[in-house]
């Protein structure tokens, strides 16, 4: 039986954790563990085996960190054979009658990748890529894809795997205290994603204990339409005796764990910290669950980095100024291939409460291909909002598609064939929500039922590829009622039998009132009149007051804008605006430096800067302007209210201003104080390090960073030759933390006077304290805090 099959009727059963039990069974800090199925096979062998006869239907490798940023190409193609070849024997030898089959374990590459680290988004496919293709050609049983923080770095890895094969391929998430994931994306959202995408199972793994992971667990299970995977931790590490044990017991996990399967949890196992004893207790309290069947779900949802946006609940919005139809200056922009434009258009659309940014470079004359992924990529780095990516050439659909960080709003498909070859089988590999035009070979049918019989035969075809009805909307297409009186009377017709149907709906609103003047009012109705007929979605210039007014007041009036929070916050913006336009104060489109970091807009920041450097002094500028931005940025952080890309955009948004300024200063006449940095003996991860190295160096300190696996003897003397204040030290593996205990006695005794502030997602404040650390900090912002208040 293939393991798909078997996960329809049963609960499938992991492993649990590997690098525990390899460190009790003699690897020392520093050792790649991957390296043990070469130099160990009988240990990884008895491991695996130990899993099996525990209850474990599937082993994954031993190939966490196999990948080609850590190993070169021959090392790699031997580790994974190898790696196959123990779980192969361990499974021939095990005496469990269950079935089993054989995961490759692929983890993240420990880099973040473009615009907020240095590895981009195809070069991280073509790791991943490197291997699954090893892994597949020693003949795995399927892909586990686990411990991702980054939902674009999911998505690259899924992606790869899905260019390489066609086994079974389970994705899970390792999600931060606030319940997302490090760069912002929601459980929700990453099922939107992944299911898109077509994984297989997806879920939540480490992080924290079953119980801490259960609210997460649920949102997966409240929206997921395949299997849910759970993989916690055995609870969170303490030291005691000075080794590292979790909180949770074997038969605590079990019983956490059941509660979970019971709820329809399908795929269950451990990581951290577990051991086969776990597995053993998990299987054996759970051996009598009968699962519940697997429905599917209809929720329509697409995402971006941070947001997920539902359309059918309520009508959402979707912004249409970045679209050069009219608009003189963006179309010369597009063709000097200046992509600043987009951008502003993009944050004044989020600032006006827009849900999604309409995208069309359809330029006669330039490469829309090339252009349209510059400007997905830009947008993305800057606003958090989903995009609907808006495009006629499939071409350029695809590359914008392939890049894009979220599962896109795809407009558009026609009833005509070519259209529905050509575009849905982006959709389906990208994963997509997609806008259906009604119309085919014979143009735009004159009555609304016509039209509704081309959305019938599209929704048709489209499950033919595999997407299903939830994932498309219809666009029953507004026509000018300057050309025919009865045009949008039938579109509005047309909406409410697609409405009645239980179809969503969307509208380019505008169109409705071409060649007539005064055109706001004329489409602030017709949208009125639409979104009473069911209109799920509307394409609209929110800089129209009109507009905005005719979609807050119709939420309110129906009961959709629970205590009128929206209508109420709309209402006193726009008597801000008319007291503005009273006084004569409305701006004249400029921004200040503040907001330009704030908004991560470059460009925009450095102008400003130059104009500053006439009048004020560079200190000055620091202190009265960028040290305010990115102390509002870091509250804001704090506070949940923006997630790590947007911090991190600020972050080098400021960085680009402050070396400008620094330009026009004496030399040395800058820094805050020495900060030494370091990941830890034996870790070869630095995304977090480098992240707080960034925030840093936007806050005025000189960064001494030493980079990843550093001895203490190192770290101690470049605290002592700089005579640094400050030290801090990141451990992202459980078995590197007693490396960061060794440093920090070292520290204390050749440099007593410099306080230590430790980090990494192993650890705790308790843990840090135990180890004798001045400060555990959860995040770069807080270490930032934590810096200002020693240097004061």
């Amino acid at each position: 039986m293939d393991i798909l099959t078997y996960l329809k009727k049963e609960i499938l059963y992991l492993d649990g954790g590997m690098g525990t039990l390899l460190q009790a069974q003699g690897l020392k800090r520093g050792e790649l563990p991957e390296r043990w199925n070469v130099t160990h096979g009988d240990v990884i062998t008895s491991i695996h085996k130990n899993y099996y006869d525990a209850g474990s239907n599937v082993v994954s490798t031993n190939t966490f960190g196999a990948n080609l940023l850590k190993y070169d190409l021959n090392e790699l193609e031997e580790i994974i054979k190898c790696a196959v070849s123990n779980a192969r024997r361990a499974r021939e030898e095990s005496v469990s009658v269950a079935p089993k089959w054989i995961a490759l374990d692929v983890g993240p590459t420990g880099k973040m990748l473009a615009p907020y680290g240095d590895l981009s988004f195809e070069k991280a496919v073509e790791i991943f890529k490197k291997t699954v293709e090893i892994g597949v050609k020693n003949g795995v049983d399927l892909v586990l894809i686990e411990t991702m923080n980054d939902a674009y770095e999911t998505k690259a890895a899924l992606l790869a795997t899905k260019e390489v094969t066609d086994l079974p391929v389970f994705v899970s998430n390792a999600y931060s205290e606030n319940g997302v994931l490090m760069t912002g994306a929601s459980p929700k959202g990453m099922v939107a994603l992944l299911e898109g995408m077509g994984a297989d199972a997806i879920g939540v793994n480490c992080s924290f204990g079953p119980s801490m992971l259960a609210p997460i667990c649920r949102e997966y299970l409240k929206y997921a339409s395949i299997p849910v995977l759970l993989k916690p931790n055995a609870g969170l590490p303490k030291v005691e005796n000075g080794a590292t044990v979790y909180d949770v017991s074997p038969e605590q996990f079990a019983e956490e764990c059941k509660k979970l399967l019971e709820e329809g949890v399908r795929v269950v196992g451990g990581c951290c910290g577990t051991t086969p004893s776990y597995v053993k207790a998990l299987t054996s309290s759970t051996k009598n669950i009968i699962p519940g069947e697997i429905l599917p779900k209809s929720d329509t949802l697409i995402s971006s980095y941070s947001k997920c946006v539902e359309i059918g609940k309520k009508p959402i919005l979707i912004g249409e100024r970045i679209n050069p139809t009219g608009k003189k200056l963006f179309r010369e922009a597009l063709k000097n291939g200046d992509v600043n434009y987009a951008i502003n258009e993009g944050v004044k659309q989020e600032e006006k409460g827009v849900h999604v940014l309409d995208v069309n470079v359809g330029v006669p004359g330039i490469d829309e291909v090339s252009m349209l992924k510059d400007v997905v990529e830009s947008i993305q780095a800057v606003v958090s909002l989903p995009l609907q990516i808006d495009t006629s050439n499939p071409k350029a659909m695809e590359e914008a598609l392939r890049i894009y960080n979220g599962k896109a709003l795809v407009n558009s498909v026609s009833g005509k064939e070519e259209s529905m070859k050509e575009v849905f089988p982006l959709v389906k590999k990208y994963g997509g929500v997609v806008i259906a035009l009604t119309l085919d070979e014979n143009g735009i049918p004159a009555k609304a039922e016509e039209r509704v019989e081309i959305a019938k035969k599209i929704i048709a075809r489209a499950d033919k590829y595999g997407i299903v009805s939830k994932d498309i909307i219809v666009d029953p297409l507004a026509l000018t009622i300057g050309a025919d009186k009865e045009a949008s009377m039938e579109t509005l017709k047309a909406v409410e039998m697609l409405s009645q149907m239980g179809i969503k709906t969307s509208l380019g609103v505008s169109n409705v009132s071409f060649g007539l003047p005064s055109r706001d009012l004329i489409n602030a109705t017709f949208f009125t009149l639409a979104l009473e007929r069911g209109l799920s979605a509307g394409i609209i210039n929110p800089l129209s007051n009109e507009m905005m007014k005719a979609y807050y007041t119709f939420n309110a009036l129906k009961g959709m804008d629970d205590n009128f929070k929206d209508y109420i916050g709309f209402a006193e913006e726009v008597s801000r605006l008319d007291k503005a336009t009273t006084q004569n104060s409305v701006s004249d489109g400029t921004i200040s430096l503040r907001e330009a970091i704030v908004k991560g807009l470059r460009e925009s920041a450095l102008m400003e800067v130059d104009k500053l450097l006439k009048d004020r002094l560079p200190l000055e500028i620091i202190n009265e302007e960028i040290i305010p931005a990115l102390d509002e940025v870091g509250v804001a952080y704090e506070k949940g209210k923006v997630y790590l890309p947007g911090l991190l955009m600020s972050a080098d948004v400021s960085k680009s201003a402050f070396e400008k300024i620094k330009a026009t200063m004496p030399k040395g006449g800058t820094s805050r104080g020495n900060f030494v940095l370091a990941t830890v003996k034996g870790d070869v991860h630095d995304i977090g390090k480098n992240i707080v190295k960034l925030l840093l160096e936007n806050y005025g300190f000189n960064v001494i960073d030493l980079g990843k696996d550093v001895s203490p003897e190192k770290i101690v003397q470049a605290v002592k030759e700089s005579n640094a204040p400050i030290c801090g030290l990141s451990a992202l593996m459980t078995t590197t933390v007693p490396s960061m205990e060794e440093t920090i006695k070292l520290l204390r005794k050749e440099a007593s006077r410099c306080k230590i502030v430790v980090g990494g997602a192993v650890l705790t404040k308790e843990y840090a304290e135990k180890i004798g650390a001045d400060r555990y900090c959860k995040d770069a912002m807080e270490t930032v805090r934590y810096a200002e208040e020693i240097v004061r």
